[in-house]
């Protein structure tokens, strides 16, 4: 019965995506639109220099297309199903996230592994065909793919992390929709989608370090590309380890919190 009920909550927001077609053929047109455009441009910026910023051509192009691919995690739209935390808090049914036989916590875990994993079929089909077109080069070793894998991974798992502190925040705020605008760009922005971090000033990369975005992505990708060396790989992985660690025991402490705030009216 458990097995039974993890199942139906990881499958929510797929599901929605699976059953309306035009929502898939937009997302595919998306992506390749976004995989196109990303390599034209960062070829174009390499056109008559050879590195910038100690990053050769292929790898800001992999670094870039990579971005937009790891991109499509966690992209998906989880209004349509009318199950996110702040539709929840505006209609007054967030209660029933507490009557459920999963725990609150547990649910939303589940709901957002489903995501992933579905988006994750996304980013693998994506990657393999940009791989055999030759857009992105592949990892320089088994050792370096290795290391990537377990460092997007915990990537994810930071980032999981942050978007839930977001939500939590809604049972205090009740509505987080600029909080969530600020979040996504700050996201972006902090965890090198826009651009390498490289590229930023000192100041910009300093600051970046001592916040959770950076262990999103620019960790993982920097692995990829050999940015990040394998004999500084431990440091890197120990630093989003260490993220996940702090965030799941501060996010631990806001559902106790939330859960005092929540009431059922009428009885």
């Amino acid at each position: 019965m458990a097995v039974l009920h993890a199942w139906r909550a990881a499958r929510v927001t797929p599901l929605g995506e699976l059953h309306t077609p035009p929502r898939i053929t937009a997302a595919l047109l998306r992506l390749t639109v976004q995989v196109v455009l990303v390599a034209s441009l960062w070829r174009g910026l390499y056109a008559h220099t050879g590195t910038t910023a100690g990053l050769g051509r292929d790898q800001a192009v992999t670094y870039a297309v990579l971005a937009v691919l790891a991109s499509r995690l966690r992209e998906l739209d989880q209004f349509t199903g009318r199950d996110t935390v702040i539709q929840h808090m505006h209609f007054g049914t967030i209660v029933y996230w507490y009557l459920r036989p999963l725990s609150p916590g547990r649910y939303y875990a589940l709901r957002a592994l489903g995501e992933q994993l579905y988006g994750l079929a996304w980013a693998l089909v994506g990657y393999a065909v940009c791989l055999a077109a030759g857009v992105v080069r592949p990892p320089g070793s088994a050792a370096v793919a290795g290391v990537f894998a377990l460092s997007l991974l915990l990537g994810q798992w930071v980032l999981y992390y942050v978007m839930l502190v977001l939500d939590q925040l809604c049972f205090w705020t009740l509505r987080n929709n600029a909080a969530m605008m600020i979040l996504i760009f700050a996201q972006n922005l902090l965890s090198g989608v826009y651009a390498p971090l490289w590229f930023f000033p000192d100041w910009f990369v300093t600051l970046s370090a001592f916040l959770p975005f950076q262990a999103t992505l620019s960790v993982p990708l920097s692995l990829y590309i050999g940015r990040i060396p394998l004999s500084d790989a431990a440091g890197a992985l120990a630093l989003q380890a260490a993220w996940v660690l702090a965030l799941a025991l501060f996010t631990r402490f806001l559902w106790r919190r939330a859960a005092l705030r929540v009431i059922s009216q009428g009885g």
